[in-house]
């Protein structure tokens, strides 16, 4: 059997993800932008106490201190606007510059933003402004959400803000500067799993070692990151783990591997991630699932964000 990018999508089919995330978002991009930018605003100050302040750390915000500095020194009025053109798309420079952010650099623009409104440098909220019915009922699902899934509905609503035009996608190239002190490497063991491959993965991402964790990977092979189309090539996983991935902790806890045709082997590894954005208390549960050739490099990894944490004690998988 010779497997696609497309084919190695179904593995691991029985995988129950948390679709509750991108129903969540689909329910807040339905409501009017004013709801929008208040419920993002509950979001950050009343379930974000679980944010902390640590994660700024390693996020590079210098991409945005010139826009954050120009929306800080703004009359209370254009603040507002500026939020409204935010959500709203709105063609203006600021918006243009937003949209060049990753992901993390816009967690973190949104975060200073709310600790701003708190201490009332930006202007907040309204006092006793009443979210909508709708809002209400969507920022009810997401306090009803785990930790790493309301993150996940966090970081869906601020990507998709800001204004990007049609011929223009490309996101400014942001280089992560590293730890002064690298991250001492820390054996992996997975219970179920003994896989030379995998476990080095784990152990590069662990010590953000990116060169060599996309070195495990085919030259043709992917990374599916939860619920977005397969990043394909080294140049473009390296840049996605590059600005997605520093900070992040893997704690693989169990899996299953299977021998099939054509060489192929699939692993599925269900277990924690810990991001610097909630505390250590807080883990995100994830499976990933593996795909590696003939010549034991990564043709296709999936990261899949669980329904439920039951889900990594359950090894029945359904063989494919």
């Amino acid at each position: 059997m010779s497997y696609t990018i497309d084919s190695a999508r179904s593995i691991f089919p029985d995988t129950q993800v948390a679709s509750a995330v991108p129903t969540t978002v689909e329910s807040f991009h339905q409501l009017s932008a004013e709801d929008q930018l208040a419920l993002l605003w509950f979001a950050y100050t009343s379930i974000g106490v679980t944010i902390t302040p640590a994660a700024m750390q390693v996020v590079n915000i210098i991409f945005a201190e010139k826009t954050l500095t120009q929306i800080k020194q703004m009359p209370a009025v254009e603040q507002t606007q500026v939020m409204c053109d935010l959500v709203n798309h709105t063609d203006t420079d600021i918006c243009r510059t937003y949209s060049y952010f990753g992901t993390n650099v816009k967690l973190g623009f949104w975060y200073q933003l709310s600790e701003w409104m708190k201490e009332g440098i930006v202007a907040p909220i309204p006092p006793g402004y009443q979210l909508s019915a709708k809002a209400s009922s969507v920022l009810e699902a997401i306090r009803q959400l785990e930790g790493g899934q309301q993150l996940a509905v966090l970081q869906d609503i601020v990507i998709n803000m800001g204004y990007t035009s049609a011929v223009s996608t490309q996101k400014v190239k942001e280089p992560v500067v590293p730890p002064q002190n690298l991250t001492p490497r820390t054996r992996i063991s997975i219970e179920g799993i003994n896989n030379l491959t995998v476990e080095s993965y784990m152990e590069n991402m662990n010590a953000f070692d990116f060169q060599a964790a996309v070195a495990l990977f085919a030259e043709d092979g992917a990374l599916q990151p939860p619920w977005k189309e397969p990043i394909v090539g080294h140049e473009s996983i390296l840049a996605y783990m590059r600005e997605e991935c520093y900070g992040l902790k893997l704690i693989p806890e169990r899996g299953v591997s299977e021998p099939k045709e054509g060489g192929f082997t699939q692993i599925k590894v269900m277990g924690k991630v810990q991001t610097p954005w909630f505390s250590d208390s807080v883990g995100i549960n994830l499976a990933w699932r593996f795909l590696l050739d003939s010549q034991a490099k990564i043709f296709f990894v999936a990261i899949d964000l669980l329904a439920s944490p039951q889900e990594i004690l359950n090894l029945g998988f359904v063989h494919s």
